[in-house]
């Protein structure tokens, strides 16, 4: 795990993530902060942003928490289940993104990502996502 906050190498950061607006404002093995802005472009044909939405969120945040972990090893983590719960619906906003281990061990880690609305600070969703440690690719 390192232990020196870094922040994010926006080169480093996937198109899909860009293309959600998801924006990393810091990340290291141990914490992953950042924001999500949303309104109509994530929003289901009722009017409220989809679950899709904040499960991509969960996901990307914990993947991007574990891979700093492990990346001193030669590897990087990737998703192998991913449980997200959607508190509250809403339909626009700035929602602020938290993700931290629960468990990080040498194959295996598990980390909880916790999206609030920035006005009020109420809880939109939460996940839980397990991942593996693998080699990056060439190593």
């Amino acid at each position: 795990m390192s232990d020196n906050p870094a922040p994010v190498d926006r080169t480093a950061v996937s198109p899909f993530v860009a293309g959600m607006k998801f924006e990393v404002a810091h990340a290291d093995g141990s914490r992953v902060t950042g924001h999500v802005e949303l309104g109509p472009d994530q929003h289901t044909p009722w009017g409220v942003v989809h679950g899709g939405v904040y499960c991509s969120v969960v996901e990307s945040a914990a993947s991007i928490g574990a891979s700093r972990a492990v990346q001193h090893q030669g590897q990087f983590a990737v998703g192998v289940n991913n449980n997200t719960d959607f508190i509250r619906s809403t339909t626009s906003g700035r929602v602020d993104v938290v993700a931290e281990p629960i468990q990080q061990g040498r194959t295996q880690q598990l980390w909880q990502v916790l999206l609030t609305r920035a006005d009020d600070g109420k809880l939109v969703a939460r996940g839980q996502v397990r991942l593996q440690n693998v080699p990056l690719p060439g190593a």
